[in-house]
C-alpha cells in the first residue's frame, strides 16, 4: 500500500524513513524546488501542523510512543526527504568554477 498525495508523489506506507545526515541538515544551501515537490511540501507542513495543534490543544503529554506523536516525526522525516530530494542550487563560486573547469571542493 503507498501513500500518495495530489502532486503524484507516493511513498511506500512501510518505508523506513531515515534521518538526513547532520552535515546535510546544517547546509543552508537553497534547493531548486519543483513544483510537485512544492505541492508535496506544502501538504506535509499543513498535516504537521494540523497534527501538532491537535495534540496541543487535547492537553497530552507527550511520549515517545504516542501515535500522533510518531505521525508527526513521520511526516517531518517524509518532508527533509522531499526537500533534500531536491537540487541544490549552485552557488556563483561553483557556477564560476564551472565556467573556468575547475574542480568544485
Amino acid at each position: 500500500m503507498a501513500a500518495s498525495t495530489t502532486s503524484g508523489l507516493s511513498t511506500p506506507a512501510s518505508a523506513a524513513v531515515t534521518a538526513a545526515p547532520a552535515r546535510t541538515l546544517g547546509a543552508k544551501r537553497p534547493r531548486r524546488i519543483s513544483p510537485e515537490a512544492g505541492h508535496a511540501l506544502e501538504i506535509l507542513g499543513h498535516a504537521i501542523e494540523y497534527l501538532s495543534d491537535e495534540f496541543v490543544h487535547s492537553d497530552g503529554v507527550p511520549t515517545d510512543h504516542d501515535p500522533q506523536i510518531q505521525a508527526v516525526q513521520l511526516l517531518m522525516a517524509i518532508n527533509r526527504q522531499v526537500y533534500f530530494s531536491c537540487p541544490e542550487i549552485p552557488s556563483l563560486r561553483d557556477r564560476f568554477r564551472a565556467f573556468l573547469h575547475l574542480p568544485i571542493h
